[in-house]
Order: structure tokens, then sequence, then C-alpha cells
């Protein structure tokens, strides 16, 4: 109970400094999320103030950042009016069948020739590690700095791939957990297309029910912006729960919950998007980061010796970036555009939640949590500390 009473202090006091000192937060080369993975870590490894139970903590861990990939999820699909994400169909479907594909093939190719390991788990890592996250790329493309800095197409691009990538993934992962022998081939497949197939339709469902019982509301006027707010991240859970119920994929059920509700109110959610985004990028995160930086494995990194920093640094370099240069032509953007996408890619929540529910699955090889933990906490620091120079460097170059 101490510990517990230990972390809330910690992270509401982390808080109360970043809602203090907000404005300076945003100029600075760093983000909420690092500044609570590095709380958790002096607090954690460093200090030995918090331990939690490694059958706990992965608990934790998966759990949290299911529900915040929910609340994530439909603040991205709020973030902009439909009509906007349709003048970036293109590039985004894109990234997320081709691109997608790619990440994963080269994320396992560097585990399995990096690492050496097998290649059903290569494959396994590999998806894990693949979807863009939503909530820190949350805090590079929202947020009046990035507002100014970069243009709307390509904050749609991002925020739709990182929307889209964090549900579709979970077909790449439950496929490869196939090869990594946890369950029969044949339960797999159907749960991946359920996945897929199931979360879209309860998604819509939810979110156009959700959506005409608020209009209705506005014409009787009896629903306030607060509460709208308060709705919106309500609705999100609420998704998350149906689509758990049923069997399919949360995370996607809850980004096509955002949309299809998002079709229906047209402008209005732009005024609680802007809040929640806010709100999210802000303080939601900081106890997962956190319990991350408690939970950091780093014994087993030292016992790795040099090959899972290199794999880290591989990763960073090469999951993404040559992806997307290479689809230059299908995806119709600049190169500045193409430079930017390719490297803001961060990992993060979406792989936290894949690492733990491979690990529920049965994947418990503790190789598994140490490389994606190091990757993750890495791409963390390193998207955090870049993300306001290359705004900068994007913005200063002029025209694509």
């Amino acid at each position: 109970m101490k510990l517990l009473l230990l972390s809330y202090a910690l992270i509401g006091g982390l808080g109360v400094l970043l809602a203090f000192w907000s404005s300076a937060i945003r100029r600075a080369p760093v983000s909420e999320p690092l500044l609570a993975l590095v709380l958790g870590v002096v607090a954690g490894p460093l200090l030995g103030l918090i331990v939690v139970a490694d059958r706990l903590g992965a608990e934790l861990v998966r759990e949290m950042s299911r529900a915040l990939l929910a609340i994530s999820l439909m603040a991205v699909a709020l973030r902009f009016p439909i009509s906007g994400y349709r003048a970036v169909l293109r590039p985004v479907l894109v990234l997320l069948s081709a691109g997608m594909v790619g990440m994963a093939v080269v994320t396992a190719g560097l585990a399995w020739g990096v690492l050496g390991v097998p290649l059903a788990f290569a494959a396994l890592l590999g998806s894990c590690l693949t979807p863009t996250d939503p909530v820190l790329a949350s805090s590079i493309v929202s947020g009046g700095p990035a507002e100014r800095e970069l243009p709307a197409h390509l904050r749609q691009v991002i925020s739709g791939e990182s929307g889209g990538n964090d549900g579709l993934a979970f077909p790449l992962v439950v496929l490869a957990l196939a090869a990594f022998g946890t369950k029969p081939w044949t339960d797999q497949v159907v749960e991946a297309v359920w996945g897929v197939c199931g979360a879209v339709l309860v998604g819509v469902a939810v979110g156009w029910l959700a959506g005409h019982a608020v209009r209705a509301a506005n014409r009787r006027e009896t629903v306030d912006q607060g509460s709208l707010l308060i709705f919106a991240v309500l609705l999100g859970v609420a998704s998350l729960g149906f689509a758990r119920v049923l069997g399919t994929d949360g995370i996607l059920a809850a980004f096509a919950t955002g949309l299809a509700y998002n079709k229906v109110l047209g402008d209005q959610p732009r005024i609680v998007e802007q809040k929640l985004d806010d709100s999210l990028t802000r303080y939601l995160v900081l106890p997962l980061f956190f319990l991350l930086g408690v939970e950091l494995p780093w014994r087993d990194w030292g016992e790795l010796g040099w090959r899972l920093p290199a794999f880290t640094l591989a990763v960073l370099l090469l999951r993404r970036l040559p992806v997307v240069l290479g689809l230059g032509g299908p995806l119709g953007l600049g190169r500045r555009d193409l430079i930017f996408l390719g490297w803001f890619g961060p990992i993060g929540v979406s792989a936290l939640f894949y690492l733990a529910y491979s690990h529920d699955e049965g994947a418990r090889d503790p190789l598994l949590w140490a490389a994606g933990s190091m990757v993750v906490a890495s791409s963390t620091l390193v998207h955090g500390v870049t993300a306001m120079p290359g705004r900068r460097w994007y913005a200063a170059r002029g025209g694509g």
C-alpha cells in the first residue's frame, strides 16, 4: 500500500509541475512521456523505492496501455473532419498496407540478424514493434507549435496512420503468435479475421449510435462542452469493452468508433478533441510511462551485451525511414514530407500493449520484453528530444 501511495504522490507531483510549467515544456526539447519515464527509472531501478512483481507488472502494462490506446484513438479520430482524412486517404492506405508489412519485415529481419533469434520469435517481435504510437505521435502533431510549423496534410497522414495501424497490427501479432506456437494456426487465423472485421462492425455501430444520441441531446440543449469531453473519453472505453466482450480487437474498434462518431457530428468534435488531445498527451500517459520506467529490465539488458543496443539503433534508423522513402511514389508526397514522416514514427504505448498481450498469450521468453522495452524507451527518448527540432527543420525548409 505504501508503494502505491508513493506512486500516486510521484505521478501526481509530476503532473502538477507539468501543469505549472506547461508552456515552457511545450517549447523544450522534452516530452511528458519522457519525463514520466525518467521519474520511473529514478524511483524504481535507481533508488529502489518502488518494486512491482513481474506478473502484476505485465498485467498493469497490458490493461493500462489498452485503455490509454482506446482514449488516444478517440482523440486521433476526432482530430480532423472526415473530409480532411479523405484528402490524405491514399498515403494513409499505402502506409497501412505496404508500409506496415515493410516495417514488420524489416524489424523481424533485424531481430533475426542482429539478435540471432529464431524466425518465429523475430516475426513476433517485429509485429509488436510495427505500429506507430498514437500517444507519442500526438505530442508531435498536435498543439500550437505543430499547427504553426507543420501543414495540415502531414499531420493528417501521421494521425490517420497512427490511428489505423495500432488496430491493424493485431492480425500481424496474432499470426506471429501462431508461428511462435502458442495456439493452432486455424484458431489464430479465425481470431485475426474476426479481430479486424468484428472491430469495424462494433466500432461503426457504437460510434453511429453515440453520434446520433449527442445530436439529439444538442437539439434539446441538455449537454454542454465539458460533458462532451468526458463523453468522448467514456465512449472510447465503452467501445473497447464492447469489442472485448465480443472477442474482437478493442483497439481498432475504438478508432472505428471515433471515426463514425466524427462523421455523424461533423465539425463539433474538433472542440472536444483539442481538449482531449491536450489532456491525453500531457497527463493520462504519465502513469504508464512511469510504470515502464520502474519495469525496465536493466539486468537483462546487461546480460544481452552489445547485440541489444545494436538492434535498438538499427530499428530506430531502418525500421521506418527506408520503407517510407522507398514508397515515395505511391505515397505521392514531397521529399521533405517523406523524411519527416519516415523519421517520426515513434514506438510506444501500442508496442507495450502487444508485448504484454503476447506474454499473456504464452510468449514468455524474457528476451521479448527486454528487446521490446529497450526499443520503446529509446524511441520515447529519441523522438521526444527531436520533435521540436524536427518541426523547426521542416518549417525552415519551405515548400515540399
